[in-house]
């Protein structure tokens, strides 16, 4: 009995109907993700702790863990366009 073994990116459905554009613009990317990195740390400075909403710092920290989230979605999906093209 043979398996195939899973490949990078093979999990991801192909851009506009199957067919890629391409390799991503690495400058993009870095763009994109600089913005998320950016955007994560000004959600670190969000006041927290006794006399906030957030007295726990659970709020900041869920808000920064979806961020984080996202920048690797789109290195995830630079990626998996790398291996497909």
């Amino acid at each position: 009995m043979t398996s195939s073994v899973p490949l990078p990116g093979h999990h991801r459905p192909a851009q506009q109907g199957g067919v890629l554009d391409g390799a991503p613009d690495p400058d993009a990317i870095r763009a994109q993700v600089t913005d998320l990195l950016a955007e994560a740390d000004r959600a670190a400075q969000v006041p927290s702790g006794e006399g906030t909403a957030d007295v726990h710092g659970l709020v900041a920290l869920s808000r920064r863990a979806q961020i984080l989230g996202r920048a690797h979605d789109v290195l995830v999906d630079a990626l998996s366009s790398v291996d497909k093209s």
